[in-house]
């Protein structure tokens, strides 16, 4: 059974920072592309970042320069660290687990993280 646990969502004021985790369990997760994604009230859900088993990132380019993907193959865990955070960034926030980069999302999904970016 495939599961995914996101945690590390709250509540932060604008240029704060979170960090937030996924992990994995029930999958090979060295061999999986993992994914940050993100969905606004009213809005598609969007890629944020994502990292692939041999460590290539990639970024929405609303957030470059301000939030970093990393893995820790070893735990199982994907991170997302958030830093000078916007009220624009505020959105439910998924981790997927793929086998490869799709332009259409597919693979396996957590339940979500709230993050809320506000003063």
């Amino acid at each position: 059974q495939v599961q995914l646990v996101e945690s590390g969502g709250g509540l932060v004021q604008p240029g704060g920072s979170l960090r937030l985790s996924c992990a994995a369990s029930g999958i090979i997760f060295s061999a999986y592309v993992m994914g940050w994604y993100r969905q606004a009230p009213g809005k598609q859900r969007e890629l944020v970042a994502d990292i692939t088993s041999g460590g290539s990132t990639n970024y929405a380019d609303s957030v470059k320069g301000r939030f970093t993907i990393s893995r820790d193959n070893a735990k199982n865990t994907v991170y997302l660290q958030m830093n000078s955070l916007k009220p624009e960034d505020t959105a439910v926030y998924y981790c997927n687990a793929d086998l490869m980069r799709r332009v259409i999302p597919k693979g396996y999904w957590g339940q979500g993280t709230q993050v809320t970016v506000s003063s």
